[in-house]
């Protein structure tokens, strides 16, 4: 989780959307985990957000970037069939909807069948109501809260917003 948090810092600060990053780690039994990628908020063109970005550039990956991530699995894996083994480290609840349109990240990291997700702190209700979560659990994927870290994450995801005066 700190690596993702520290991609957060690389997020550009907008008062309508929040500072979010993520890292995709596979664990393959008896070895150390391994990042296949990571991302962060606004990181792509087009409003993007942390997790999508971490799954593009995951699908990105060729055969030699991936025979170089794991030199001693043979056949090489495929990019599928490593998402579906990854633990997703994110900062902030993926996204249940999203106000521009786009796909939601909770329906992404759906389609891409990860194991699990391990968040930093629930979504705040600031822009919408997020049940990114639920959707994951309900598709099978684990959830792990860090409630130990959900400060941290919520100042990181906030950083750049005007406080508001209750």
């Amino acid at each position: 989780m700190l690596q993702a948090l520290k991609e957060t810092g690389k997020c550009e600060p907008v008062q309508t959307a929040f500072c979010v990053g993520c890292v995709l780690v596979v664990r393959l039994p008896d070895r150390a985990p391994v990042v296949l990628s990571t991302g962060y908020s606004r990181e792509l063109p087009g409003n993007t957000h942390a997790e999508a970005n971490a799954l593009a550039k995951a699908r990105l990956l060729s055969v030699p970037d991936i025979t170089a991530l794991f030199p001693s699995l043979s056949p090489t894996p495929t990019i599928d069939a490593l998402l579906a083994l990854a633990h997703v480290y994110t900062t902030l609840e993926p996204c249940s909807v999203r106000t521009s349109g786009l796909p939601p990240c909770a329906d992404a990291l759906i389609q891409a069948k990860v194991k699990r997700c391990i968040i930093g702190v629930g979504e705040p209700d600031d822009f919408v109501k997020c049940e990114g979560a639920r959707k994951l659990r309900e598709a099978g994927i684990e959830i792990v809260w860090l409630h130990d870290m959900q400060t941290e994450c919520l100042a990181a995801a906030r950083r750049g917003h005007i406080p508001t005066s209750g």
